[in-house]
C-alpha cells in the first residue's frame, strides 16, 4: 500500500519543532520530505542533549524528524540558493519557520518561488506573525507566557505545560492547512501561501479559556487541576495514592455517589445540578475525599470504571505507554512513536529514523536535478 500523499515533494526549510512536526506528519502520511539543513550544525535540535537515543543522537530531533532525507544548503553561497530554487521549482509543499522576512534576502520568500512555481503550496510558521517582524523570537516558552497559557496553568505561580505543546498545536495547524490547499489546488491549479503564527495558535487552542474572554468577557485565572465549568472534575485522594475523576453529567454524579455509597447525595440541592457542584466544589471534594481515603486507588479505579464513572490514575509516561500497549494500540513501532491515526485504506506504515545530517545530499541533488 502507498500513503495517502504518496508522490507529494516536500521541501522542509523548518527547524526546531513546529515545522518539523508539521512536515513529519506529512512524511508518515507518505509524502517524501527533504529537509533542508545548514551545513555543519544542522537543525539546532540535533544538540539539544540529553536525553540522547542508544546511537548518541538527540531523541528531541529524532522524535519530529522520522521519514526524512536530510540535504545541507548554505543559503549564502550562490550553487546552494540554486538549488534550493530548483528544489523549490519542483516542490508541492514548502514549509519554513525562519524569522520573518530572512529568506527573502536569499530569494527564496513566497513571492520569489511562486513566480518559478505557481502551484507551490507555501507555509510560513511565525512566532507573533508577519506584521510583528523578527523582532520577537518564536519560542514555545515565550509563547506559552506571553499568550495566556501560564497565567491558568499550575497552583501558586505561573507554569508553563510540560511539554512544548504551543509548537505541536501550531504543527497540527499548519498540516491542516497544507492538506485543505492540496484539495484547493486540485480544482484551482494554483497554489498559495499559508501563515500561521504561534501566537494565534495558542489563543484558538485555548478553547473554552480564551472563548470566557471572547464571549463572555471573563478573563480566567488559574485552578491547579480544577475545571471551571465542570465539577467534580479534578484530582482526588484516596488511601495511598491520588487518582482522577472526570463526572460530565449527572447521571456519572448519580453512579458515583452509589459507589462511595454516599446516600442521596445527588438529590441534595448543593450538588444536584453541575452548576451546583462547580458553586459548591470545595464542600463536594472535601465529601468525595473524606469516603476516597478509605480505600486504594486500585480498587476505587476499578468500581468507578466499572460503574461509568470516567477515573482513572495519574501515570507516568512509561505507565502510559504500557497502558497503551495493554489497549493494543501499538504506541511503539520501529522504535518510533507511533503516529495516531488509523487508516484503513492509507495506513500509516513507514518509520523511518530520522536522517544523519547531509546523509542524503547527493542523492538528492543528482535525483532532482538541482544543478542544472
Amino acid at each position: 500500500m502507498t500513503g495517502a500523499l504518496d508522490g507529494i515533494l516536500v521541501a522542509d526549510f523548518s527547524r526546531i519543532l513546529a515545522g518539523p512536526y508539521a512536515t513529519m506528519l506529512l512524511a508518515d502520511l507518505g509524502a517524501t520530505v527533504i529537509k533542508v539543513e545548514k551545513p555543519g550544525s544542522g537543525d539546532d535540535t540535533r544538540s539539544w542533549i540529553p536525553p540522547v537515543t542508544p546511537d548518541n543522537h538527540s531523541t528531541y530531533f529524532d522524535s519530529v524528524n522520522r521519514n526524512k532525507k536530510s540535504l545541507t544548503l548554505d543559503f549564502t553561497e550562490v550553487r546552494d540558493r540554486n538549488r534550493a530554487v530548483n528544489l523549490a521549482r519542483q516542490a508541492d509543499i514548502l514549509v519554513e519557520n525562519h524569522k520573518v522576512g530572512a529568506l527573502q534576502r536569499y530569494g527564496l520568500d513566497y513571492s520569489s518561488l511562486s513566480a518559478v512555481n505557481p502551484q507551490l503550496i507555501y507555509c510560513s510558521i511565525s512566532g507573533f506573525g508577519s506584521k510583528a517582524g523578527s523582532q520577537l523570537p518564536g519560542y514555545d516558552l515565550l509563547v506559552q507566557a506571553m499568550g495566556g497559557l501560564m497565567s491558568i496553568t499550575g497552583t501558586d505561580e505561573p507554569t508553563k505545560v510540560g511539554v512544548a505543546l504551543v509548537d505541536v498545536v501550531t504543527g497540527l495547524h499548519a498540516a491542516i492547512g497544507i492538506l485543505a490547499a492540496l484539495h484547493a489546488r486540485e480544482s484551482s491549479g494554483e497554489g498559495q501561501h499559508i501563515e500561521i503564527n504561534l501566537l494565534s495558535a495558542l489563543l484558538s487552542s485555548m478553547v473554552n479559556q480564551s472563548g470566557a474572554f471572547a464571549l463572555g468577557g471573563v478573563t480566567p485565572q488559574r485552578m491547579g487541576n480544577v475545571h471551571p465549568s465542570i465539577a467534580p472534575y479534578e484530582v482526588f485522594a484516596t488511601q495511598d495514592q491520588s487518582i482522577v475523576i472526570a463526572v460530565g453529567n449527572n447521571s456519572q454524579f448519580a453512579q458515583l455517589c452509589h459507589v462511595l455509597k454516599l446516600n442521596n447525595l445527588e438529590k441534595d440541592p448543593m450538588y444536584s445540578t453541575n452548576q451546583a457542584r462547580v458553586i459548591n466544589r470545595s464542600q463536594l471534594k472535601e465529601l468525595l475525599e473524606n469516603r476516597l481515603k478509605t480505600d486504594t486507588s486500585s480498587v476505587w479505579t476499578s468500581s468507578l470504571n466499572e460503574a461509568g464513572v470516567p477515573c482513572g490514575p495519574i501515570n507516568s509516561i512509561d505507565q502510559a505507554f504500557k497502558l497503551a500497549s495493554r489497549l493494543d494500540l501499538d504506541p511503539i513501532i520501529n522504535g518510533q512513536v507511533a503516529n495516531p491515526l488509523i487508516m484503513s485504506a492509507t495506513p500509516v506504515e513507514n518509520y523511518v529514523p530520522a536522517p544523519l545530517l547531509g546523509e542524503s545530499s547527493q542523492e538528492i541533488i543528482e535525483l532532482l536535478h538541482l544543478d542544472r
